[in-house]
């Protein structure tokens, strides 16, 4: 499974996409990214840098991903132009380098769960993106979004009760805004049409300004080879091949072929993925401020992502 994982996506360049391919992509993000968020802590627990770990992550997977579309389609189907590397150089750093790249800095000190729970407010982001560029949307929206927030903001100003610091918890805030802004944009950015060399770019990029942004935080000094627990490179193989060659991909196929509120819909499964796995393996404790928090914002994202399926129908 692990290594036909590249070849066994769809060939969504090659054919228009259908519901049963939007739902298969849909579920893989459902599943495959409550997951990740485990994956991360393991990595940051084991003394892998954040930032440069997760550079890791992205530039294997991109050069697996080249190497799989090259023998099947040959070189030339990774040929881009000028502003389709423009498109995919700006959602790949915000999506991953800020997006991603503030999980993994943020779960040094964040449980995965929790983190999950402040990711899952990005649907509210991108409603409040679209009230930016001029849309107006329903009573029913502005009570999801008000909701929501609320919920995110018991969160955040209560760490969930764990030992989450308040900075980590801002960064992971701003993080998930930067991701919201990159899916919202990312349509009209002139990407490439074949998702799946979207993605391998936008990992290039993004995996590129990881190593950047490491370095800057002086991360290299802090690499210890020896150090690092067989557990932490078992995560990252994981976070290689399904969080990144599978549902990055699947991601990246969706915000071409999908509406964004049906994308939007992975935040109420991803949660309870992440807290369930961090409780039963890495015995994250479940507090009441968890469990009420969350609850809030799934229930405020449910009613944001209603209200935009009863305006288009």
């Amino acid at each position: 499974m692990a290594a036909s994982a590249p070849a066994a996506l769809p060939d969504a360049g090659a054919r228009p996409a259908s519901s049963a391919m939007i739902w298969t992509a849909l579920a893989v993000v459902y599943v495959v990214w409550g997951s990740t968020y485990l994956g991360i802590r393991v990595v940051v627990d084991a003394e892998i840098p954040p930032m440069l770990g997760m550079a890791t992550r992205f530039l294997t997977a991109a050069l697996l991903l080249a190497a799989a579309l090259s023998l099947k389609s040959g070189w030339r189907r990774l040929k881009i132009t000028r502003r389709e590397a423009l498109g995919a150089a700006t959602v790949g750093i915000l999506l991953l380098a800020f997006g991603n790249g503030a999980v993994a800095i943020a779960e040094q000190t964040v449980p995965s769960g929790l983190a999950a729970l402040l990711v899952a407010a990005i649907p509210l982001w991108l409603m409040l993106l679209r009230v930016g560029g001029g849309e107006r949307p329903r009573g029913l929206t502005w009570l999801g979004v008000l909701i929501g927030f609320g919920g995110a903001a018991l969160l955040a100003l209560s760490g969930g009760n764990t030992s989450a610091k308040p900075l980590s918890v801002a960064v992971l805030v701003v993080g998930t805004i930067c991701w919201a802004t990159g899916s919202r944009f990312a349509p009209r950015l002139g990407l490439p049409r074949d998702p799946l060399v979207t993605a391998l770019y936008e990992m290039v990029f993004g995996g590129t300004a990881m190593v950047l942004i490491g370095v800057v935080r002086g991360e290299p000094g802090r690499v210890h080879l020896d150090r690092i627990d067989g557990s932490g490179w078992l995560a990252l193989g994981y976070l290689i091949v399904f969080g990144s060659l599978l549902a990055y991909s699947a991601y990246s196929y969706l915000l071409a072929n999908a509406p964004i509120s049906l994308i939007g819909t992975y935040a109420y499964v991803n949660p309870a993925v992440a807290v369930l796995l961090g409780w039963l393996i890495l015995d994250e404790h479940i507090t009441w401020q968890i469990l009420l928090g969350g609850a809030v914002i799934i229930i405020g994202v449910a009613l944001v992502v209603t209200a935009e399926r009863r305006l288009r129908a």
